[in-house]
């Protein structure tokens, strides 16, 4: 990959969960996971290995040990890439690891305990804070939309008819990207109508237990927010920012002999790991920098995270561990995945008034309205001048007490002026009921005409009610900046969140010059050496060259793990081809033992394949 001044590196982050009660019963005392925080490196140490061999040493952006709180996540990690947002970025955060390490409850948390919350939470409180502290004179459109993708299907988790509905479709657009066709969206003005959406579409989501995750995900998840600010710029016009955040919880890598799944739970585990074998290969060829062809079209994962892996987006990966012993090479693919990520460039990219901006089309349709509503309530208006006889009269001061409430007056002017008409053609109507010397059909004529004008007046008012509560409804899913969304926003509250980003900047400005520092002192160590005889420069020489074989002796060591994995990796898959068409061939025997001729070539007619 050329890394042009534009260019971005993926943000990688490890966390590592405490050990479970059955990991404490079953397994040997103690982890195979350290973590140094303040380097961000993660040392992992080899079971079945002699106690002599060296471990492996992998450095990150961050790491989170068992300790860690959610909010040191967020704070850290998560929200300087919601403040990119909010300034027009697209931006990603996923979670990736082995089954039952923590993703899910790292991405949601417990949503009712504060000091729990997820970094979903955390970011929708994040987005709508934001918004309620912003100068009034921007105004913003959130929208929210859920899918999951299962079994390589995506279906929408917001659709009533989640269940029966079919399939969605990806298509790609040259502004946008890609995207998923007739996806449902959600206009959200507060977190509780965001955290609904989000409620309504995890009760849809497809989870089921297996031996390593009583509550394992079984399919990919991914909560998208988009957010439009409107402001005006130096030009005096209105310009639009959109800034798109994709929250991906993925389902775990699984092997079936430690899972134990059968039947639908193997096949929802054979296209986990089909497509997290796809994600896998599209982060190699991407870290690799050689490649000129980048696998996204291997599964549907890889294709809708596109921009964020190699594209227009700033991302963070939260790679989730598991401490145990059991499960060392799951834990060591994981860290090999997330230290590849690393070399990851994206090329982020303010998006200013792009096309498929919807806040543009509400603000044109909210002043459409206006002018509309304005232009009955106007003639309204001169009609009840004309019938009372006289102008309205109105003081001065009820002039400048702003726009809205001249239209609360003049919508109260157009209803008495409604009741008015009525009450006239309703007298009018008694007296040629009374004219003694009309004759019957001149009577009848009139009469008639008077209904026809009563019917236009109550159309005439229903319509300029209809327009106005659509444009009440319009203008109420429009959040202007510096009014109060939350209760909590006050002065205090800002002002503690100011100094913990100050804190967490430090922290990872910190961690950054240690990392820096370390490796410079191995590169002028040797400069810095200066020998008085030649016993000692032989001294030197020999501990450097121990040093330098000891690495050999490491990526020695690496290679064979690499292949071994390789070849557990493949026996694994034709382990779950193996069982997938013992499955097929005992389906087969009832088609044919079961089920008559004629209906099956009925069956088979009427079947249509997946592309």
């Amino acid at each position: 990959m050329s890394k042009n001044k534009s260019s971005e590196s993926v943000k990688v982050v490890v966390r590592c969960r405490p050990l479970n009660r059955k990991e404490e019963s079953n397994g040997p005392a103690g982890g195979i996971v350290q973590m140094d925080l303040r380097l961000g490196q993660v040392i992992l140490r080899n079971p079945r290995a002699p106690a002599s061999d060296p471990q492996k040493t992998f450095t990150f952006d961050a790491v989170y040990d068992a300790s860690s709180k959610q909010r040191d996540l967020y704070d850290e990690s998560v929200r300087p890439l919601i403040d990119s947002v909010l300034a027009g970025f697209n931006g990603t955060i996923f979670a990736y690891g082995q089954t039952g390490t923590g993703k899910t409850y790292t991405m949601q948390g417990a949503w009712m305990d504060p000091e729990k919350r997820g970094v979903i939470p955390n970011a929708f409180d994040h987005i709508f804070t934001h918004i309620s502290r912003s100068q009034s004179d921007k105004q913003y459109l959130v929208r929210a939309s859920y899918l999951e993708i299962y079994l390589e299907e995506v279906r929408d988790l917001l659709d009533p008819k989640h269940g029966s509905a079919r399939a969605l479709e990806l298509r790609e657009s040259p502004e946008s990207g890609v995207y998923v066709r007739d996806l449902t969206s959600c206009v959200c003005k507060s977190i509780k109508e965001i955290e609904e959406v989000m409620n309504m579409g995890n009760q849809a989501r497809a989870v089921g237990a297996t031996d390593m995750n009583e509550h394992s995900s079984r399919s990919h998840a991914l909560f998208l927010i988009t957010v439009e600010c409107s402001q005006p710029g130096p030009d005096g016009r209105k310009h639009i920012r959109v800034g798109r955040l994709n929250l991906v919880d993925l389902a775990g890598s699984e092997r079936q002999a430690k899972t134990g799944v059968q039947g639908e739970r193997l096949k929802e585990a054979a296209k986990i790991n089909l497509s997290l074998s796809a994600l896998g290969n599209v982060i190699s060829a991407l870290a690799d920098g050689r490649s000129s062809h980048v696998p996204y079209r291997d599964s549907k994962l890889t294709r809708l995270l596109q921009d964020s892996l190699g594209g227009n987006a700033k991302t963070v990966m939260v790679a989730t561990l598991g401490p145990s012993s059991l499960h060392y090479d799951e834990t060591l693919t994981t860290l090999r995945y997330a230290n590849r990520a690393k070399n990851i460039q994206n090329q982020p990219r303010v998006n200013e008034d792009p096309k498929d901006a919807l806040l543009r089309e509400f603000q044109m349709e909210i002043a459409r309205l206006r002018a509309q509503l304005n232009h009955r309530k106007w003639r309204s208006k001169q009609k009840k001048e004309q019938v009372d006889g006289e102008a309205w009269e109105r003081d001065e001061d009820e002039e400048s007490e702003g726009e809205e409430e001249e239209e609360e007056v003049v919508e109260k002017d157009a209803e008495e002026y409604v009741k008015l008409e009525e009450q006239r053609l309703e007298m009018e109507k008694e007296a040629i009921k009374g004219d003694q010397f009309m004759l019957a059909e001149e009577k009848q004529r009139l009469l008639g005409e008077k209904e026809r004008m009563m019917g236009d007046l109550r159309k005439e008012q229903e319509a300029t009610a209809q327009l106005t509560a659509k444009y009440k409804a319009m203008e109420s899913k429009l959040l202007v900046g510096g009014k109060n969304i939350i209760d909590h926003t006050n002065e205090q509250q800002k002002m503690l969140e100011m100094k913990r980003q100050e804190i967490a900047e430090q922290s990872r400005s910190e961690r950054e010059i240690q990392q820096q520092m370390l490796v410079q002192d191995d590169e002028t160590l040797e400069l810095r050496e200066t020998f008085t005889s030649l016993q000692q420069e032989v001294e030197a020489k020999t501990k450097k060259l121990k040093k330098l074989y000891a690495k050999l002796q490491c990526i020695k060591a690496e290679i064979k793990d690499v292949n071994d994995e390789h070849v557990r990796s493949r026996q694994e898959l034709e382990q779950t081809q193996n069982e997938l068409t013992r499955e097929l061939k005992f389906k087969y025997l009832i088609i044919e033992n079961f089920i008559p001729p004629e209906e099956k070539n009925k069956i088979m007619n009427r079947l249509t394949f997946d592309p």
